[in-house]
């Protein structure tokens, strides 16, 4: 299920490519290989020129006992970033003084984007994993945000589009046959928008996984980058 750009997305206009940006937000506690393997796969199927990396201040919905700072959380995220050139470590969401201390909503950091890349030659997407689309419902103005951008949403494995289906409003919906829809057959067309499905990337690990071993002592040795274990290991986090 791994899409094509919607069409048009490819096109030029004059001589000038239309610039093509994600927004990829998270907790990153920490940032590991499978949160670059999503973002790797989205910029070669999208052809994506930057891939905006947010780590959040006072995540709304995920807060928890024993979470890195903010500061910590950054370094980690600009480090595995470092060796990416299309890949950039975000202070959208750092707040007053960029101590990440506010609670931040994604309908309000893709507004902020789309205001100060505002243009017909960006194309904004919104990067995020199935399991946390299926969550939308419950975020903050969420039929907004989902006519705000494109989104890319990226499978895991038993998942079926058609869940996607169930949580978005029916008068979100395109109708049938509108000249919006895109190609992609397994694309979801809105109104506005499109949700696209990116195939299931191979990587199975999480941040969960990844704080785990670092209680017990264990390795993480190819779950994070080298720089990010290394940094994990000198500042001792997650112990």
């Amino acid at each position: 299920m791994s899409v094509a750009p919607p069409h048009g997305h490819g096109a030029f206009r004059g001589h000038a490519r239309e610039r093509r940006m994600a927004l990829f937000g998270g907790t990153f506690d920490p940032i590991h290989i499978g949160h670059l393997a999503v973002a790797r796969a989205a910029e070669r199927c999208f052809h994506l020129d930057e891939i905006h990396f947010i780590p959040t201040g006072r995540p709304p919905h995920k807060h928890r006992a024993g979470m890195a700072s903010y500061a910590d959380r950054y370094a980690m995220v600009a480090l595995a970033c470092a060796d990416h050139p299309r890949f950039i470590a975000s202070l959208a969401e750092s707040g007053a003084g960029h101590f990440g201390r506010e609670v931040f909503y994604s309908v309000d950091t893709v507004r902020h984007f789309k205001q100060k890349f505002h243009g017909p030659d960006t194309h904004l997407y919104f990067l995020l994993g199935a399991d946390s689309f299926l969550q939308i419902p419950t975020w903050k103005d969420y039929e907004t945000l989902l006519n705000l951008c494109d989104f890319i949403v990226a499978s895991r494995p038993g998942f079926r589009v058609d869940a996607l289906r169930l949580v978005i409003p029916p008068e979100l919906l395109a109708r049938p046959g509108s000249a919006h829809a895109p190609l992609d057959p397994h694309a979801i067309a809105l109104r506005r928008t499109s949700i696209y499905v990116l195939d299931t990337v191979s990587s199975r690990v999480s941040a969960t996984q990844v704080r785990g071993r670092l209680d017990r002592n264990e390795s993480i040795r190819g779950l994070v980058p080298p720089r990010v274990e290394e940094y994990i290991t000198k500042q001792a986090l997650y112990r």
